[in-house]
């Protein structure tokens, strides 16, 4: 068990612009979640699914050339919380008609407990929350 004098657990890691760092982003969550005693969670494919569609969006549309992005993990004994920060500009939000893309986000909002945009300076961070 643990104890509450350890909470919350937060683990970051940094990944370039490069489509290389989805599959890293999934192992870092993975291991984590290990670190966690979370292996069993029967809510671990969700949350490799959305971290995978939030790393993808933020290295195809969020990050800029030159610049990498942050996957922060963070779990409170109750609650897993995944943010994705990229320094680019736009806000990301829900294909209203969803093509070859557009479904990364429709994906997460279906999956996870909650999720949601916050502002940084500069950019933005994409965070989606599973209850446990």
């Amino acid at each position: 068990m643990i104890a509450a004098t350890e909470l919350p657990y937060q683990r970051d890691q940094f990944y370039a612009r490069d489509r290389r760092s989805v599959p890293a982003a999934r192992d870092f969550t993975r291991g984590s979640l290990e670190h966690w005693d979370l292996v069993d969670w029967p809510r671990t494919d969700d949350l490799l699914l959305c971290v995978s569609e939030l790393v993808t969006n933020a290295v195809l549309h969020g990050v800029p050339p030159g610049r990498g992005l942050l996957l922060r993990l963070k779990y409170d004994g109750e609650l897993v919380r995944t943010e994705v920060h990229d320094s680019g500009s736009g806000v990301p939000g829900i294909a209203d008609v969803a093509d070859e893309g557009g479904r990364g986000l429709l994906l997460v909002a279906a999956l996870a407990d909650k999720w949601g945009v916050g502002e940084r300076d500069p950019g933005k961070l994409v965070w989606a929350e599973f209850v446990r």
